[in-house]
């Protein structure tokens, strides 16, 4: 992709900007007076957002994070779809899906009447895409850049018949500490524990984290709340088309074995995602499109954040 191209055609001065990123991969550089962002055009993915009053990002993006086409990006927000997990269908495919490797389309950019800024990327089938999934679609990713972070994943069915898919937004949180975290809203629902078996248990109060966990919670309200003692924050997760939230965090063995992470990284994120997987498959609809969204935003006192602002200065 030519960044001189995409600058003439979807680039706004002083806000939108498309540079060189890590691996040679086009980056957006999204600017405005509430919030900073990155964006690889690789994966449609967001890797960093960071309101403008915060001295902390809301996301995780792993220093050992592979830039190499092929593989996903290790942060920020992978997509997964058109199926989450493993191959549904047991045939060798990748698992979450085919789209966090491909490279997307810059569709549309802009700013809107309130100053945030919105940058939307597409995908659409090819020979390749259909050879792994053989179905026409558009797939968008709508990103709204203000006082807090909007994601839209939009599916459009151009088939003639009715596709079935599971999808998540597997965002990585930083964590001051993951050991003194609470996570809330998903008091009371079942859960899928992979790490057991697949065995279903309820979740009874909040949840903390002190060892490996990889849970699919189903019928979850719909905000989710991550208070994180160390870095005095609340990140406020809203979710719409969605009934399933995922909590991951790798913890201590498998950070070591994984080569785009750290050895402790584990300690300094945790993924909740927003999905639709396990029985909260999505059918959409001949011609047909269908929404899964989500909202980010930090909750701070703001007397808090200005002192510690200014003890960083």
């Amino acid at each position: 992709m030519n960044i001189e191209q995409l600058n003439s055609d979807f680039g706004i001065a002083e806000h939108i900007k498309f540079i060189a990123g890590a691996g040679g991969f086009p980056f957006i550089r999204v600017d405005n007076e509430r919030a900073s962002a990155v964006i690889s055009v690789y994966g449609g993915q967001i890797l960093s957002y960071h309101p403008a009053n915060e001295p902390h990002n809301l996301m995780f993006l792993s220093e050992a994070a592979y830039y190499q086409s092929g593989k996903g990006i290790k942060g920020g927000a992978p997509i997964c779809w058109p199926w989450f997990g493993p191959d549904p269908e047991r045939r060798g495919r990748p698992a979450h899906g085919f789209v966090r490797t491909r490279f997307w389309n810059v569709t549309k950019t802009g700013i809107n009447p309130d100053g945030d800024c919105q940058v939307t990327l597409g995908l659409t089938e090819s020979p390749e895409t259909s050879a792994i999934w053989p179905h026409l679609f558009d797939l968008s990713l709508e990103i709204t850049v203000g006082e807090s972070l909007n994601l839209e994943l939009v599916t459009r069915n151009r088939t003639a018949q009715a596709v079935t898919i599971t999808q998540a937004l597997h965002t990585y949180f930083k964590v001051g500490d993951i050991s003194q975290i609470a996570i809330f809203g998903m008091q009371g629902a079942e859960y899928v524990d992979k790490t057991d078996n697949g065995i279903v248990k309820a979740q009874a109060g909040a949840i903390t984290i002190d060892r490996e966990v990889d849970r699919i919670y189903r019928n979850v309200q719909r905000e989710q709340v991550i208070e994180d003692a160390v870095l005095n924050r609340r990140i406020r997760i809203t979710a719409r088309g969605s009934k399933t939230a995922v909590v991951w965090n790798p913890w201590v063995k498998i950070s070591a074995e994984m080569g785009d992470l750290e050895d402790d990284d584990y300690k300094r994120f945790v993924c909740v995602e927003t999905a639709n997987a396990d029985v909260d498959a999505v059918e959409v609809p001949a011609a047909g499109e269908s929404r899964l969204v989500a909202n980010y935003r930090i909750e701070r006192d703001m007397a808090e954040v200005l002192k510690e602002i200014k003890s960083l200065q």
